[in-house]
C-alpha cells in the first residue's frame, strides 16, 4: 500500500532567495546561494525579528544549531550562524550576524528555549555575549577557565595548567611551564627548498658556479675515440682469448659417450593387492546414475 506524505523528498532553492530576501526587507544585509544552501546576513540588532519572521510566516519551525566563526582580520571578527529547518518544506536556510568582542547579540531564547544552551556554547568557545540570555555561563570549559578556545589567537597550550596537589589535597591551577622553548619552523615545501643553506649542506647549494656543484650547464663531450677507450686497438685486444692453448681447449679425439648408465636397477613393483580399483575406474560414475 502506497503511503502519501505532504512533505516532498527534497526541496528546491528556486525562487526562495528572492522571496525570503524581500520578506526580510531592511533587516537584510546580504543574501546569496553557496554550496547549494541559502545564506542570509542580517543586522545584528534585528536577528530576533528576522528569525521570528522566518519561523512564523515561512514555516522554518526548528532551530537546529547555533555556531560561531572567527575572522581576526575583520573589524567585527565573529560571526554567529543560525541554522533553521522547515519540517513541512523539508528545507534549510542559514542566517548570519556579525559582531565583535564587546557588542552583544540579542538572544533568541524567546523564540526557541533550546537556544539557551547553544548560545552558552558560542559564548564559552568564542566569547560572544548574548544580551537577554537568562543563564549565560560557560558550558564546556572548567570553572575559572581563562580565554576562549575557538578563537584563532588562543594559544595551543592555553594560559594555565592544572594538576592535583598532594599538599593541598585538591586540584590547583598554575601558569603554563613548557619543558623546552618553542622551536621556529618555516613550513616550506620540501620540493621548493629553503632560502638558506642547511647545516652540513654548504657545498651543495644548487648553483652551477658554487664550489663543489657539478657544472650542469657545461656537459662533457667525447669527440675522440681516445676519450672513451674505443678504437681498432681495443677491438683487437678484445678478440684475443686468455684461455688459448689451455688443455681444456685441446682436441682429444674422443667421442662423446653420452649420458652415463643408470646406477640403480630394481624390478618393477608388484601389482597392488586389495579391493581398490585403478584410478580411471574409481573416478568414473557407476552405472544407474549412483555416485
Amino acid at each position: 500500500m502506497a503511503v502519501l506524505h505532504s512533505a516532498p523528498k527534497y526541496a528546491s532553492n528556486d525562487g526562495l532567495l528572492d522571496t525570503l530576501g524581500k520578506a526580510l526587507g531592511d533587516m537584510l544585509v546580504e543574501s546569496r546561494e553557496e554550496h547549494g544552501e541559502l545564506l542570509f546576513t542580517v543586522k545584528r540588532e534585528s536577528i530576533e525579528d528576522a528569525l521570528r519572521l522566518l519561523r512564523d510566516e515561512h514555516e522554518y519551525q526548528q532551530l537546529m544549531e547555533i555556531a560561531g566563526a572567527d575572522y581576526p582580520s575583520r573589524d567585527e571578527r565573529f560571526e554567529v550562524v543560525y541554522m533553521l529547518l522547515s519540517l513541512t518544506r523539508n528545507h534549510r536556510v542559514m542566517v548570519k550576524v556579525s559582531t565583535d568582542e564587546d557588542a552583544p547579540v540579542p538572544t533568541v531564547t524567546t523564540l526557541w528555549p533550546v537556544a539557551g544552551w547553544l548560545e552558552r556554547e558560542v559564548f564559552d568557545m568564542y566569547g560572544v555575549v548574548f544580551s537577554g540570555n537568562p543563564d549565560l555561563r560557560r558550558i564546556l570549559t572548567d570553572y575559572g577557565f581563562e580565554g576562549h578556545p575557538f578563537r584563532k589567537d588562543f594559544p595551543l597550550t592555553g594560559y594555565v595548567e592544572l594538576r592535583y596537589s598532594e599538599e593541598e589535597k585538591r586540584v590547583v591551577y598554575e601558569p603554563v611551564e613548557l619543558a623546552q622553548d618553542f622551536r621556529q619552523f618555516d613550513f616550506l615545501s620540501p620540493w621548493e627548498g629553503a632560502d638558506y643553506i642547511l647545516p652540513g649542506d654548504e657545498k651543495a647549494t644548487g648553483d652551477a658556479g658554487a664550489p663543489g656543484a657539478p657544472p650542469i650547464d657545461d656537459p662533457k663531450t667525447t669527440a675522440k675515440p681516445e676519450d672513451t677507450g674505443a678504437g681498432e686497438a681495443t677491438d683487437k685486444k678484445a678478440a684475443e682469448r686468455e684461455s688459448a692453448g689451455a688443455p681444456a681447449e685441446e682436441d682429444t679425439n674422443v667421442e662423446d659417450s653420452g649420458a652415463p648408465a643408470p646406477t640403480e636397477d630394481r624390478p618393477d613393483e608388484p601389482a597392488r593387492k586389495g579391493k581398490s580399483a585403478d584410478t580411471a575406474k574409481a573416478t568414473e560414475p557407476k552405472k544407474g546414475g549412483d555416485q
